[in-house]
């Protein structure tokens, strides 16, 4: 096998890949647009979620075109297939490394007072029906945590005491028999006296910190792998392209 059909080879090879990375993109960010933990409703003041998971759906799309275009050109020895696959490619790399970079800047302006001013703007109580309230109702009472840091956070001119004004804090905090909607509250007077064993005083901002780690590892791993897919194929495409000058 000589130098060429050995080129070609790999160029074929690592265009499948970028194929079979460009559909697992679009597993991926089908998954996070599904939103299967309900965690893109209690963040309702940023559409960054909602609009990162369509974006790795359309490179997703995209690296599949491409990689069937990148085969396409290496078997058909087409240099201007060639030169179109690279300068693509070339654009989606940049694109994936601006949002990778974006992603790394502004995940450390996450912070607990983010979410708080979306839970004192927005949750309205138990009885709710709006998926806001009661996606943190689930929240709480699974996790057996309350608010973000913690009881507190429904006070502070919160729309909960505005909306009930002789409530300190939602049934949601409160201890139950089992962490289930349909758990019996243990004793709702004693959770309003703060007793430790019928208060859930500890906040829920670490879940949802975990939540939000998951939520971006999965497609961050797939991303960093197909980067490297994408470098090794347009570094094929590159040799190619100047062999069958």
């Amino acid at each position: 096998m000589g130098v060429l059909d050995l080129i070609k080879y790999l160029m074929f090879v690592f265009n499948v890949l970028v194929f079979g990375g460009g559909i697992g993109l679009l597993s991926v960010g089908t998954w996070a647009a599904a939103d299967p933990n309900g965690f893109q409703t209690i963040i309702v003041s940023s559409p960054l979620l909602n609009a990162g998971a369509y974006l790795i759906i359309f490179v997703g799309v995209a690296l599949a075109f491409l990689g069937f275009l990148g085969c396409f050109g290496a078997i058909k020895e087409n240099r201007s297939t060639l030169l179109l696959f690279f300068v693509l490619v070339l654009l989606v790399f940049s694109v994936e490394i601006v949002a990778a970079a974006l992603i790394l800047v502004n995940r450390k302006q996450i912070k607990a007072e983010f979410f708080l001013s979306d839970l004192q703007r927005n949750y309205q109580g138990d009885n709710a029906s709006d998926v806001f309230s009661t996606s943190w109702n689930t929240i709480m009472i699974a996790f057996s945590c309350c608010g973000i840091s913690g009881p507190d956070d429904f006070g502070n001119c919160s729309h909960f005491q505005e909306q009930q004004p002789n409530e300190l804090w939602p049934h949601a905090c409160c201890t139950r028999d089992r962490p289930l909607h349909t758990g019996q509250l243990l004793d709702w007077k004693r959770c309003r006296q703060r007793d430790p064993e019928y208060l859930n005083s500890q906040g829920c901002f670490p879940t949802i910190a975990w939540m939000l780690q998951k939520y971006i590892s999965i497609p961050g791993a797939c991303g960093l792998g197909v980067l490297t897919i994408e470098m090794f194929a347009m570094f094929f495409a590159f040799c190619l392209y100047r062999y069958y000058d």
